[in-house]
């Protein structure tokens, strides 16, 4: 879960926070919730989404790190302000969900390299699961899940995330 300042969007740059010195990236394709919903059943969730799109979901490890020590609940290591950056988003009507290559360059060389069919859990299904414990709304991102190849920022740092090619994300550290 991610509140509202979490987000960064519009290509703005990231500013490395000064409470941590450990942030890793993880880019996920996210989905844009287009209607409301609450206790979907499976077999409609598709209906709850239009839109694709990709994000990098900061966490601050050596926070996270702390907060699992003393047995503490991690949203400081994974909410703070700009933790969330988003694309932009494509028409799902584009794209075969369950066949979706992605990607993230950090400084022009390939990091991240997933594709959707080996996510844990299929988007619907994550729609279905989280519907029941959370009311879904029009504007809500899920993100759906990491490949390998996440590692530290630093500043300096430039970040470009694809979905089937298109460039959907650009971030640079600060």
């Amino acid at each position: 879960m991610k509140p509202s300042t979490a987000l960064l969007t519009d290509g703005k740059p990231f500013f490395h926070p000064d409470f941590s010195a450990n942030i890793h990236y993880e880019l996920e394709v996210v989905l844009k919730i287009g209607k409301n919903g609450k206790a979907i059943q499976e077999k409609f969730a598709s209906k709850y989404y239009e839109m694709i799109g990709l994000g990098i979901d900061f966490t601050a490890r050596d926070l996270q790190d702390q907060c699992k020590e003393k047995g503490h609940p991690w949203e400081i290591a994974k909410a703070f302000d700009h933790s969330a950056v988003i694309g932009d988003f494509l028409d799902k009507k584009d794209f075969n969900s369950s066949e979706m290559h992605f990607q993230l360059l950090k400084n022009g060389d390939s990091v991240q390299d997933g594709n959707t069919r080996d996510l844990i859990f299929n988007f619907d299904y994550l729609i279905s699961y989280i519907s029941h414990y959370f009311t879904l709304q029009v504007g809500d991102m899920i993100f759906t899940g990491t490949p390998a190849g996440v590692g530290k920022i630093a500043e300096g740092d430039h970040y470009e995330g694809f979905l089937e090619g298109n460039k959907l994300l650009d971030c640079k550290i600060k």
